[in-house]
């Protein structure tokens, strides 16, 4: 594997953002990696990474190209005569991992010519709220037609359902009856 680093701190570093002149810009390189690694390593790999202080934020480019992760998992078996789980393997082609003042680290795919450029964070420090509606796009004048036409038929389907949820409680509350016929103390 090859993996090149660069550090790049002071009024250089400006050209990269205005935060990294203080912090600094990290540009990381991994070409060609393959490695295996157990399952239990990364659920043991979350207490090194917590701290007490809120570390300093680095704004940073990580470029993965042509790597391949095999997750191997080494719990403990449930059923002795069992096979075992199958290794997962993860290949990525080529990833950038950027991540800006904010502290938020973007997943991004390299950029051709002419794709429009798009970012999607990964996490972020603060909490974020979920939009509080979805809006959909019109359809065409050829399926609006088709879509008003299944109303009805999705409402007499949903009434349908509707009857045999009601059924069922019934015949939940119907059993639960009986049993505490012979359990007085049974709860559910």
């Amino acid at each position: 594997p090859e993996v090149c680093l660069r550090l790049d701190i002071g009024p250089n570093a400006a050209v990269h953002s205005p935060l990294a002149v203080q912090n600094g810009f990290l540009h990381m390189l991994v070409h060609s990696y393959t490695a295996e690694f157990f399952m239990s390593f990364l659920t043991n790999l979350g207490p090194f990474l917590e701290d007490e202080i809120i570390p300093e934020v680095i704004p940073m480019e990580i470029e993965v190209v042509d790597a391949k992760i095999t997750l191997k998992d080494d719990s403990p078996r449930v059923y002795p005569t069992s096979p075992g789980p199958v290794p997962i393997t993860l290949a990525v082609d080529h990833v950038i991992v950027k991540r800006r003042d904010d502290g938020v680290f973007y997943l991004t795919a390299p950029q051709g010519e002419g794709s429009p450029k798009q970012e999607k964070p990964v996490s972020v420090l603060q909490e974020q709220k979920a939009p509080v509606e979805c809006v959909l796009a019109a359809p065409a004048a050829g399926t609006r037609g088709l879509q008003l036409k299944e109303v009805p038929e999705l409402q007499r389907e949903l009434q349908t359902m509707k009857i045999a949820l009601a059924e069922a409680n019934m015949d939940k509350a119907r059993l639960l009856q009986e049993i505490r016929k012979y359990n007085p103390l049974f709860q559910l």
